[in-house]
């Protein structure tokens, strides 16, 4: 097999390069403080449904940190008994909540099923962002000329949490029996929400972005999807005397330092053939999970449809059903 990465063995071993801030803990600490402090205020506006489907519609909005009312999909089984499973959806980048169709197997099989719009991407959800610096670019580098606390990706991961705490304060929700899953910026996402929301129960992560920022420099693949990176220093750093303060800056946002805090089991897809999320970065993070994981290697794939991830995804999830150990 063609290498565009370390060999697997080293793979299996590679802990990142991007700097990690001394003070880590304590920004998400007080980020979860101001979570807390922020009253999400849920409404649920009931959609039609889809034919005779088993199911309840609604566009959920909740306040997220900074006052921004963000929007999900939300899908509840009709006539529930005791309270049940869900399972957390989150998109990919630039993308929405997709239909709501795609949700129906969960609902069919008594989860509840939300789904976020991401800040200022594809969806509904309100960007209220006021900071220095570029706007024009994509969220990775949204708010890296402000304060810490005022880049993008903060908001949107503290909004993971915040959609994951309002579907389990649903009396219809078991919240001991909740799960979250995406792929790329969703992939990151379902591993940032288990990590900021430690009830999250188990994990299911494709190829995820978001990971090894210093990695993607190095491999000069500072485009596609972490195209901001080449923007930025073009334009606000072209003699790089920043380098290490921006990727310092951007370890904030580096999933690979908040995935030990997930308690959950997780499943993670890595695929090796990967020029958009390399595999280097997605085991910068797998290999700093502490909690019990599972990795499906694809040899021979890319960012791409993973033949039989998707039903393995699923099966995992219906494991929620199962009684906790």
């Amino acid at each position: 097999m063609p290498l565009i990465d370390k060999p697997l063995h080293e793979l299996k071993k590679y802990l990142g390069i991007n700097p990690r801030p001394v003070d880590f803990d304590a920004y998400w600490d007080k980020a979860l403080q101001e979570l807390e402090a922020t009253k999400p205020n849920p409404e649920f506006i009931r959609v039609d449904p889809l034919g005779n489907c088993n199911a309840e519609l609604f566009d959920l909005y909740f306040t997220g940190v900074g006052g921004a009312r963000i929007h999900a999909k939300y899908l509840r089984p009709r006539n529930a008994g005791p309270p049940h499973p869900a399972v957390l959806q989150f998109h990919g980048y630039s993308g929405h909540s997709g239909d709501w169709g795609d949700k129906l197997p969960f609902v069919n099989e008594g989860f509840s099923c939300a789904a976020l719009d991401c800040r200022g991407q594809g969806g509904k959800s309100e960007d209220n962002s006021q900071l220095l610096g570029n706007t024009r670019e994509g969220h990775l580098i949204r708010g890296l000329d402000d304060a810490p606390e005022k880049m993008l990706f903060r908001q949107i991961f503290l909004d993971t949490a915040q959609l994951a705490r309002v579907v389990m304060a649903q009396p219809e929700v078991d919240p001991e029996c909740v799960g979250a899953m995406g792929g790329s910026q969703g992939g990151a996402l379902a591993l940032v929400c288990a990590a900021l929301e430690p009830r999250i129960r188990r994990v299911a992560s494709l190829y995820p972005f978001l990971s090894d920022y210093k990695r993607i420099w190095e491999m000069d693949l500072a485009k596609a999807a972490y195209s901001d990176l080449a923007f930025y220093f073009r334009n606000f750093d072209p003699l790089h005397e920043r380098e290490e303060e921006v990727f310092t800056k951007l370890g904030y946002i580096d999933i690979q330092n908040l995935v030990p805090r997930i308690k959950g089991d997780v499943l993670m897809a890595i695929t090796l053939m990967d020029t958009i999320c390399p595999p280097s970065t997605q085991f910068a993070a797998y290999n700093k999970i502490t909690a019990k994981k599972e990795a499906a290697i694809f040899h021979d794939h890319g960012h791409e449809g993973l033949p039989g991830f998707n039903d393995r995804v699923f099966r995992f999830m219906l494991d929620l059903k199962k009684p906790v150990a």
